[in-house]
């Protein structure tokens, strides 16, 4: 029973991370950028969400209809300033770039808020600790139940976007190939803002639930991007069902590597990320190997 507690809190925990890593695996998947800020923006997030909550006694949730829509625009304005410029001089800068935007709002965030930790919890009343008791004693806290269940939905509700609206027929044709889909009369330029936009939306959610459920401060932003690379990666970068299913492999394995050793929980989760990173790269040479067997030789007549 211990292991299915922990395999229960891990599939939880996972919800979590899936939701965190949704917009890093949208923003790759359309525009092949990996976002380094991605992790200081949803504290970012969070920071906006607790002033609201601190000096004008908004509930968390309901701040983010205020939240989100800044989040877009930051994201809008983002893309305009920083990845399409540095997108056209090589698939390099878009990394340093972000890695240096995380570098300034980090450093920002600690003059402006100072190195106090904060939380969101004292404001959402009793759901930060409330939960239900499940069959043989299984306890699930109904903070994390809304978390998975909000993953799921915004994951849903990203693919129904992307399969059944002319704004995510537009978003498939310039992932696919941008200069094709331009030749249709697609702006990629203006989708690839779009995409950005919801994007950030993604991450002012995020930053929410990172906020409820633990603590944060300035520097909090480069260990949650560690968490949505590794789900990202795990489940298949660019997959949204894919982050799903990454995320709760990667909490599970931490759940049960907490469960093994005290140290565990981070270790495990590593471990299992450079399983799986290996294990692809290890598939992709055997690919490569095998299609190079399939091409006739130069001496073929």
């Amino acid at each position: 029973m211990i292991w299915l507690n922990q395999l229960v809190q891990g599939l939880m925990l996972g919800g979590y991370y899936a939701l965190l890593a949704c917009g890093l695996s949208f923003m790759f998947g359309v525009m092949r950028i990996i976002n380094l800020a991605h992790g200081s923006l949803a504290v970012l997030s969070a920071y906006l969400l607790f002033l609201l909550a601190d000096r004008f006694g908004v509930h968390p949730l309901l701040g983010l209809v205020a939240v989100v829509p800044v989040m877009a625009l930051v994201g809008w304005v983002l893309h305009r300033l920083v990845l399409e410029r540095s997108a056209r001089l090589g698939a390099m800068l878009p990394l340093l770039s972000t890695f240096g935007l995380a570098t300034v709002l980090d450093n920002s965030m600690f003059q402006v808020f100072g190195a106090d930790t904060r939380s969101l919890a004292p404001y959402i009343d009793t759901l930060s600790y409330d939960g239900w008791t499940l069959p043989g004693g299984i306890i699930v806290g109904q903070l994390s139940v809304l978390t998975l269940a909000v993953a799921i939905g915004l994951l849903g509700g990203l693919h129904l976007m992307l399969r059944h609206t002319a704004l995510g027929r537009r978003i498939r044709a310039a992932a696919d190939d941008a200069d094709t889909a331009q030749l249709v009369g697609v702006n990629a330029r203006s989708v690839y803002a779009a995409s950005t936009a919801i994007a950030m939306a993604t991450v002012a959610i995020a930053g929410a639930f990172l906020a409820m459920r633990a603590t944060f401060d300035p520097y909090t932003g480069p260990q949650q991007l560690i968490f949505a690379f590794e789900a990202v990666v795990i489940g298949g970068a660019g997959s949204l069902w894919g982050t799903l299913i990454g995320g709760v492999v990667l909490g599970v394995a931490q759940s049960i590597g907490a469960q093994l050793h005290s140290q565990g929980f981070l270790i495990a989760g590593h471990a299992v990320f450079l399983v799986v990173l290996l294990a692809r790269l290890y598939a992709v040479n055997g690919v490569r190997r095998w299609v190079r067997t399939l091409r006739p030789s130069a001496t073929t007549p």
